[in-house]
């Protein structure tokens, strides 16, 4: 079994267990099914008359949401890292299409959200939070806008026509997150709507998410879906000579040697030295975000992999110090997938996702675990998520989607050759949040 080993594997799966014990859970969809058959009356005014907010949280509160969010991207590492291969995802989207779900939560079910998701602030403070973050972000790189910078981050929600949200909720996503609920018609036209849905995805993921829902998964039950789409295009502050990229061996955890396209650089980046470890931190244009990667010594990556969490990677990035390096880094391409419904059952959130549970009261003003009629529950959580690393800087791109349904300094150079599997991350240098993570096993 390579580096992921039976013992290996064994401690993820318990530390698994010990995060459902707690919870007591580039794109993401998240689709929520009515639990109990009503049909939807035609009388509810889907779109708030809200603006969005001026941001308002304190740094304190944006401090306690970028913690709880990279503390989850990690949890979640955990789990979705227990499949060998390449691994690429969006912390950022999941956290922030669930956080809109989140939204009409109570009871248990928000209790369950809360501990799985990392929210730590109440309802109103963490909805702030976001808007505050999120704001934040749109206004990364300004300056260099057309001159090889490009983040753009969109929330939209869709709702089938005539059905009765809570206003409250809808002012919630309107002032927090920019969407408002866009009509359309699942009982009536259920695949039209879905096409619909994908095709904003991949209108505002630059076409590298398509057909982010799969056939099926929308249906005459399908109530409500909320989707989040992020778009990153950003060139390095120091980018690869293309002259300089050759053929080189790179070591794989299942013991082979594959050969990939290597790109060479040396210049001034961050970097540290860990037990087990290297991290160097390429800065993109502007110096606003970068990409952390951490290459683990040959033969220590389970190891590495199985410590990996938030406070692994703050103490990493604490320890960076400018140091001249002789950078060797493969360049590399590729896209996952994940339907996260049975992942986020096992870290702690499963009244979400149960109909006779489930409690999003404060969506629609039923709930399933009091017995309503046509009461919510989320039915699917998909995600998908390109990245592209090349000479010249990184695409990247995630969305995600919630389905809702009813149911009937100057030193010596130092040398770092990332000829072996490694971590990446991307990550706003300001806040701290991380949009990115990944796994490169096969350049």
């Amino acid at each position: 079994m390579g580096l992921h080993g039976k013992g290996s594997r064994l401690k993820r799966w318990n530390r698994i267990a010990r995060l459902g014990a707690i919870g007591g859970l580039l794109a993401f969809v998240l689709v929520v099914a009515v639990a109990c058959g009503n049909t939807p009356g035609h009388n509810a005014e889907l779109r708030s008359t809200r603006e969005r907010a001026t941001p308002s949280a304190v740094e304190a509160e944006l401090k306690a949401l970028t913690r709880g969010n990279n503390a989850f991207a990690f949890d979640l590492y955990q789990v979705l890292a227990l499949e060998d291969g390449n691994l690429f995802y969006s912390p950022y989207s999941i956290s922030l299409a669930l956080a809109m779900t989140y939204a009409g939560a109570r009871g248990e079910t928000e209790s369950q959200m809360a501990d799985t998701l990392r929210f730590r602030p109440s309802q109103a403070m963490l909805h702030a939070a976001f808007n505050t973050l999120d704001i934040k972000l749109a206004s990364r790189g300004k300056g260099a806008r057309g001159k090889g910078f490009r983040l753009n981050i969109a929330n939209a929600v869709w709702g089938q026509a005539g059905y009765a949200f809570q206003e409250p909720f809808l002012d919630v996503l309107a002032e927090n997150y920019g969407a408002g609920v866009r009509s359309v018609d699942f009982v009536g036209a259920p695949e039209e709507s879905r096409i619909a849905i994908n095709d904003w995805v991949a209108e505002r993921t630059e076409e590298r998410i398509k057909d982010l829902i799969p056939p099926g998964v929308i249906d005459g039950l399908t109530r409500m879906v909320l989707t989040n789409a992020i778009y990153f295009n950003v060139a390095w502050s120091h980018p690869f000579d293309q002259r300089d990229t050759r053929p080189h061996p790179f070591h794989r955890l299942d013991g082979s040697i594959i050969e990939v396209p290597m790109m060479k650089a040396e210049a001034e980046f961050g970097y540290a030295r860990g037990a087990g470890y290297q991290a160097v931190d390429l800065p993109y244009t502007g110096h606003e975000l970068s990409m952390t990667v951490m290459v683990p010594d040959l033969g220590r990556f389970g190891e590495f992999e199985d410590s990996l969490d938030a406070a692994l990677v703050n103490r990493i990035i604490k320890d960076l110090e400018g140091h001249t390096v002789n950078l060797d880094m493969p360049k590399f391409e590729f896209k996952s997938q994940f339907r996260l419904v049975d992942t986020l059952t096992a870290m702690g959130m499963s009244h979400a996702f149960d109909p006779s549970a489930s409690d999003f009261s404060g969506m629609d003003g039923k709930s399933c675990l009091a017995g309503d009629l046509g009461c919510l529950y989320i039915k699917d959580v998909i995600h998908q998520a390109f990245v592209s690393v090349n000479e010249e800087g990184t695409e990247a791109a995630a969305a995600t989607a919630s389905v809702m349904s009813v149911e009937s300094a100057e030193s010596l150079p130092i040398s770092v050759t990332l000829d072996r599997s490694f971590v990446f991350l991307i990550r706003d240098r300001a806040t701290d949040a991380i949009l990115f993570v990944g796994r490169v096993d096969e350049p």
